[in-house]
C-alpha cells in the first residue's frame, strides 16, 4: 500500500507545510486559500455533475417502476373483468345437474 505521509524530498513543491507551524507571511497564507478554494471548486464542480447524473438515474428507476405498476394494475383490472364475463357466461348458460 502507498504510504500517507510523502518521503522527505529536496524539491519545495514535494514538501507538505503545516501553516500552523510554519512562519508564513499573510501573502503566501492568502495564497494557499486561494488555491485551495480553487481545487475546491474544481471539485464541486465535479461532484455536482456526478450527483446531477445519479439523481437522473434514480428518478428514472422510480418512474420505472411508477409506470410498471400502473400498467400491472390496469391488467388486473382486464382479469378482473374477464373473470366476470365468465361468471355471468356461467350463471346463464344451460342449468344441469353438474352446476
Amino acid at each position: 500500500m502507498a504510504d500517507k505521509t510523502p518521503k522527505e524530498s529536496d524539491a519545495r513543491v514535494a514538501t507538505r507545510i503545516d501553516p500552523t507551524k510554519e512562519g508564513l507571511s499573510n501573502e503566501q497564507l492568502h495564497f494557499i486559500r486561494q488555491v485551495e478554494l480553487e481545487q475546491w471548486k474544481k471539485k464541486t464542480q465535479k461532484l455536482r455533475t456526478r450527483n446531477v447524473v445519479t439523481g437522473l438515474a434514480i428518478g428514472a428507476l422510480v418512474l420505472g417502476i411508477y409506470g410498471y405498476t400502473f400498467y400491472s394494475v390496469s391488467q388486473e383490472r382486464i382479469m378482473d373483468e374477464i373473470d366476470e364475463e365468465a361468471k355471468q357466461a356461467r350463471l346463464q348458460g344451460p342449468k344441469t345437474g353438474a352446476n
